[in-house]
């Protein structure tokens, strides 16, 4: 699976490469997830629930960073095992572009999934993989914008447990 887009969000690009090498808000980000540990330097560790489809799993898995351009790009690699659900392993390439008003974030993902997972199907599989790409950078950027700089967000939301806005930026001032 491949899969590549951008996303404006309303904080410095500093900020925004921040909160990408912070194992707190990284926990925060991922949706699913129960722990985030490590450091930009060695990687990190991860355990996240998920259910994709039918099947439903604890993943347990690491992350490498590379290709580290503070504070323009990196290259973000994993895998994870999920017992009997299956494994996941790719790649992301991110870079981070200052705009007018905050930073434009590409990302360019490649990924595979194997056992049950990939029994889904790549129309299942790719679906979810969107869907957690859209919550993560939407969580990223709830992180890092300051409230008052924030744009209008839908209330009716599922996701009341959310952080509160600007979370991040205000335990780095």
């Amino acid at each position: 699976m491949k899969m590549s887009d951008s996303r404006d969000i309303a904080a410095d690009r500093a900020t925004v490469w921040a909160a990408l090498l912070s194992p707190e808000a990284l926990k925060e980000c991922v949706p699913g997830a129960q722990e985030v540990t490590g450091t930009p330097e060695d990687g990190f560790e991860a355990v996240v629930t998920q259910k994709v489809g039918p099947v439903k799993a604890t993943f347990k898995g690491s992350v490498t960073l590379s290709d580290m351009v503070e504070p323009e790009s990196l290259t973000l690699s994993g895998a994870g095992k999920g017992g009997a659900a299956g494994h996941a392993k790719g790649s992301a390439a991110v870079r981070l572009e200052e705009i007018e008003g905050g930073t434009r974030l590409h990302y360019d993902v490649e990924a595979s999934v194997g056992g049950k997972l990939a029994q889904l199907g790549s129309r299942i599989v790719d679906g979810f993989a969107k869907k957690m790409a859209d919550q993560f950078f939407a969580r990223l950027e709830a992180a890092v914008v300051p409230p008052e700089e924030a744009p209008e967000q839908d209330t009716d939301s599922a996701e009341g447990d959310a952080p509160k806005k600007g979370w991040f930026r205000r335990m780095m001032g």
